[in-house]
């Protein structure tokens, strides 16, 4: 059965230009599958897949002639006199393969649809060997409203803001089980499509396995593997916490630069973002540290013994970064909000939240000349104007 992502429409009106069309995004995110829909949707007669993971396949696009690669396509019954459709899966396991599919793309009239788990290689290679000849399209955990769709539950329609319902408890009460299940595991596909809560947990282990000893390993010497675990569990501890480089150096026995080496990777290959603080007063402000989030919940609640208000807030974030560019606002004196949505909106994230919060949050962002606010909650125990229940954001 296929489940419609939110990223298909943006991915079937690429599929008409002769771009070549890249996903990327971290392992088991559902790339794959949309690779497959793509090709078995599309009106092109030609159409062919290799799956990168198979030796056979490296070994054909690793030949050094790029004409005997196309030799032996034809092989296959492959006419390059009309146009072909060629899929690719995982894309990172042939390193020459940017330089091959250039010279494909500039020679015949091929349509590519290509897969990689590791951002960090595409960005890497592609960038200049594939200047204006890709788009890359990046795959993420489900939002919470395909995490609805997976499970067959019927919610509002978005529209151009995510505060945009009332609400309603008798809403809260159909929902409020699953999102629960989102704070706590994410929003892998295979983990969501599971029913039990043991098998969620291996699953999401797995998944954390096959992304430091594939994605990561890739990148670094294996040897360097059990450091970076080490420090993915230490940095699960800090969820929607400052960024302290030179803290975080001594803590995992780390130089500063290889510290921010390892940042770097984490966040271009999807495990984390971090997010810069809003400034209107550079001098009044912290304008340099960066507060850091997991871009799934299940990966950052298997790392570490994760506070409850942390899951939520780091949940919100996974929320919120689908609505646009999301930022965080704090002076000083300590004071802060925890994050700004395009620098229109200040949401402050309180898992029972009062009046005086949004009293707060407004009195702060009038230092940024923000005038809509909400506090987000987990539990609405108190309804107000300005409040917003997490699991309405969708």
């Amino acid at each position: 059965m296929f489940y419609k992502r939110s990223i298909l429409p943006a991915l079937q009106a690429h599929m008409t230009k002769k771009q070549v069309t890249v996903l990327t995004g971290m392992r088991r995110t559902g790339k794959t599958t949309l690779l497959r829909y793509l090709m078995e949707q599309s009106d092109v007669p030609q159409k062919i897949f290799f799956d990168l993971e198979r030796l056979d396949n490296r070994e054909l696009f690793s030949e050094k002639n790029y004409e005997t690669i196309v030799y032996a396509l034809t092989q296959r019954g492959v006419q390059f006199s009309e146009k072909v459709l060629i899929g690719m899966d995982e894309i990172q396991l042939v390193p020459n393969l940017p330089s091959v599919i250039k010279y494909l793309y500039d020679h015949y009239d091929i349509k590519f649809i290509l897969t990689g788990s590791s951002s960090y290689y595409l960005k890497n290679h592609f960038e200049e060997s594939m200047a204006g000849r890709k788009k890359i399209f990046e795959v993420y955990p489900l939002r919470f409203g395909e995490l609805l769709d997976f499970i067959g539950l019927p919610y509002p329609a978005a529209e151009s803001t995510p505060f945009n319902r009332p609400f309603l408890h008798a809403e809260y009460q159909r929902l409020h089980p699953y999102y629960e299940s989102f704070i706590q595991f994410g929003g892998f596909p295979e983990v969501v499509l599971s029913e039990n809560e043991a098998d969620k947990k291996d699953l999401i282990a797995d998944i954390l396995s096959s992304y430091i000893n594939f994605d990561i390993a890739s990148v670094m010497d294996f040897k360097k593997s059990e450091t970076a675990y080490k420090l993915i569990k230490l940095l699960a501890t800090r969820i929607g916490s400052k960024v302290d480089i030179s803290k975080l150096a001594s803590i995992a026995g780390l130089s500063r630069h290889s510290l921010e080496n390892y940042l770097q990777l984490f966040e271009q290959s999807y495990l984390i973002q971090t997010i810069p603080v809003s400034s209107a007063s550079p001098d009044r402000e912290i304008v340099k540290a960066k507060k850091l989030y997991f871009l799934d919940n299940g990966i950052a609640s298997l790392a570490a013994e994760l506070g409850s208000g942390a899951k939520f807030e780091n949940a919100i974030f996974n929320q919120l970064r689908n609505w646009g560019a999301v930022s965080y606002y704090s002076m000083k004196s300590g004071q802060e909000i925890d994050f700004i949505l395009d620098r229109k909106i200040a949401v402050e994230v309180k898992e029972t939240a009062a009046l005086t919060d949004l009293h707060h949050t407004a009195r702060l962002a009038q230092n940024l000349d923000i005038e809509t606010c909400y506090v987000v909650g987990r539990h609405p125990t108190n309804v107000f104007e300005g409040f917003y229940w997490g699991g309405g954001i969708f």
